[in-house]
C-alpha cells in the first residue's frame, strides 16, 4: 500500500528540521565537553590483591567545587604526605581533591584510600595554578586562591591534618588482606610470651648515609641510640618483641644486638617491599624510628609510644631551613639526641 500523494509535500521539511536539530544537539554536547573536563574517578577495590589494582568505571567530576591535586613524588612516606595534605588543605579551602595516577599506584594496593583519581589526559588539559608548599602548615594555606590548584614540595607534617586524625586514620587504613599478612607474621613470633608487646623498628640508611654527612651536616641513627630506644621498652615492658626493618639490613645484622633473643629482623634479614614493612610495623604496639618520613607515618598511625632520633644535625645545617623538628615529630614522642661528634671530628 503506498502513501497518499499528499503526504509528499512535507517530507522534505520534516527531514531538513530533524537534521539541523541533530547539528544543533552535537554543537551543544561538543561545547559542553570543552568547557567541563571529565576525570575517570579510581577508587581502589575492597578486595585488591598484591599487584596492580582494578581499573574503576570513568564518571563525570563536579567541576563547579573545583580540581586540587598534588604532585606525587618520593618514596611511600613522601606520597603519604602529600595524599594527607591535599585531604586537608582542599576541604579547608573548599575545593574538591584528586590524586594522580601515579600516587594512586603507590598508595592503593595497600591502604583503603578514597581520593578519586584525575586522568593523565585531563590534568595534561587543565591550567593548573601551582602552589608551593613548605613542610609545616602556615596561616595563608587557609586561604589559597584558585579553582584549579596542583599544590607542590615534599609536605609531611601533622600540623597540616593532625584537626582531621581520625578521617587520615581511616584513609590509610589497610586492605584485609594486608592486616591479615602482618598479624600473622606477628603471631608468629610470640612463642611462649604471655604478655608480648611488640616494638617496631625502623632503620632509614641506604642514600641517607651519605646524603645527611655530606650536604645537610647531620648524621644517620648508629649503634648508641638504637640500645638506648630497646632499652628504653626492655625496662619498661615485661615482654617486648622488637621487629627490625630496613633498607640496610645487614648493617643492622650486625649493629643490633639480638642475644637477648627479643629481636627479629624481618623477611629473614633481607630487605622487603616498603608496602610490606610499613604494614608489619604499623601493626605493632610501639615505634622506634630512627629518620625520615617512613618512620613519621609508622609512628603516626601506631599511635603508640614512640621514640625518634633528635638534634641529628649541625646548628647551621641547611636542613633546617626545610625542616621544624616541632612540626614533624608530635609533642608526646620521646627524642634521643643523636651523637653528632663524628660530624664534628670530620670522620
Amino acid at each position: 500500500m503506498t502513501a497518499p500523494d499528499s503526504w509528499v509535500p512535507f517530507r522534505l521539511p520534516l527531514q531538513l528540521s530533524l537534521y539541523l536539530l541533530a547539528i544543533m544537539t552535537l554543537s551543544i554536547f561538543l561545547h559542553l565537553s570543552s568547557r567541563f573536563p571529565t576525570a575517570r574517578l579510581r577508587h581502589p577495590s575492597l578486595n585488591a590483591t598484591k599487584g596492580s589494582p582494578a581499573t574503576p568505571p570513568t564518571t563525570t567530576p563536579a567541576t563547579e567545587r573545583g580540581m586540587w591535586t598534588v604532585n606525587s613524588i618520593g618514596r611511600l612516606g613522601n606520597q603519604m604526605g602529600e595524599y594527607a595534605t591535599l585531604y586537608a588543605l582542599a576541604k579547608m579551602n573548599g575545593h574538591q581533591a584528586y590524586i594522580l595516577p601515579q600516587m594512586h599506584q603507590q598508595l592503593a594496593p595497600v591502604f583503603r584510600i578514597t581520593l578519586p583519581v584525575i586522568s593523565n589526559d585531563v590534568v595534561r588539559s587543565i591550567p593548573w595554578r601551582n602552589y608551593g608548599l613548605h613542610d609545616w602548615m602556615s596561616e595563608e594555606y587557609r586561604h589559597i586562591k584558585g579553582k584549579y590548584v596542583r599544590l607542590t614540595g615534599y609536605p609531611c607534617s601533622w600540623t597540616f591534618y593532625h584537626h582531621l586524625r581520625q578521617e587520615i586514620l581511616q584513609e590509610f587504613s589497610f586492605h584485609d588482606h594486608v592486616k591479615e599478612e602482618a598479624n600473622r607474621y606477628l603471631a608468629g613470633l610470640r612463642g611462649q610470651r604471655r604478655n608480648v608487646t611488640y616494638v617496631g623498628v625502623h632503620v632509614r640508611r641506604g642514600d641517607y648515609v651519605r646524603v645527611m654527612p655530606q650536604i645537610w651536616k647531620g648524621v644517620v641513627a648508629d649503634k648508641a641510640y638504637l640500645e638506648k630506644a630497646m632499652g628504653y621498652f626492655r625496662a619498661k615492658y615485661q615482654e617486648p618483641v622488637f621487629v627490625v626493618t630496613s633498607n640496610g639490613m645487614e648493617w643492622c645484622r650486625e649493629n643490633i644486638n639480638a642475644s637477648w633473643g627479643d629481636v627479629y629482623f624481618s623477611g629473614d634479614g633481607k630487605e622487603s617491599s616498603p608496602g610490606r614493612d610499613f604494614a608489619l610495623l604499623a601493626h605493632c604496639n610501639h615505634t622506634i624510628m630512627t629518620i625520615g618520613t617512613f618512620g613519621i607515618w609508622v609512628g603516626y598511625l601506631v599511635g603508640g609510644e614512640t621514640i625518634y632520633l633528635a638534634n641529628y644535625t649541625l646548628p647551621d645545617s641547611p636542613f633546617l631551613r626545610v625542616f621544624k623538628p616541632e612540626a614533624a615529630f608530635l609533642p608526646e614522642w620521646i627524642g634521643i639526641n643523636a651523637d653528632l661528634s663524628p660530624l664534628r671530628s670530620g670522620t
